[in-house]
């Protein structure tokens, strides 16, 4: 295995998301390699364009939380100094869309918090076990301790 090209840093917003930031960017500067980073924004509802027509979004829809989450995927890229062009935000299930995108965009390795998951959370997997299980490339995850 050659040295990684194209890291990519899957963000939740987690409370713990500084230490798998950090660990993604000293890799990327390990490797000398380009540092993406994806947010899937899976809890704030998507424009129907299916017509060729935006709905507008009402006042007290999702448009703030949109505008927030935008807002700190900014912060993040400043803060680790992840170029404007690299830095992606994608509606739909962060379970699928990590792997598709890290495909698409030709990453070589998906870095991604992951819960210890006890009991239920285990039987019914995690988006970390997830992008493992789906990715075409190696997934590292970082064990985040439980709250």
């Amino acid at each position: 295995m050659g040295a990684y090209q194209h890291i990519l840093l899957a963000v939740d917003y987690s409370e713990h998301g500084d230490l798998v930031a950090r660990r993604a960017k000293d890799l990327a500067e390990k490797y000398q390699a380009k540092l993406s980073i994806v947010h899937v924004l899976d809890n704030i509802p998507m424009p129907d364009t299916g017509y060729g027509a935006v709905i507008p979004l009402a006042e007290d829809s999702g448009y703030e939380l949109l505008e927030a989450e935008k807002v700190r995927l900014m912060q993040i890229g400043d803060q680790l100094g992840v170029a404007l062009a690299n830095r992606w935000m994608i509606w739909g299930a962060p379970k699928q869309e990590i792997a598709r995108f890290a495909e698409r965009e030709s990453i070589d390795l998906i870095v991604v918090g992951s819960h210890g998951r006890h009991g239920l959370s285990l039987l019914l997997g995690s988006t970390a076990n997830s992008v493992l299980h789906h990715a075409g490339c190696d997934v590292m995850a970082i064990r985040l301790l439980n709250g």
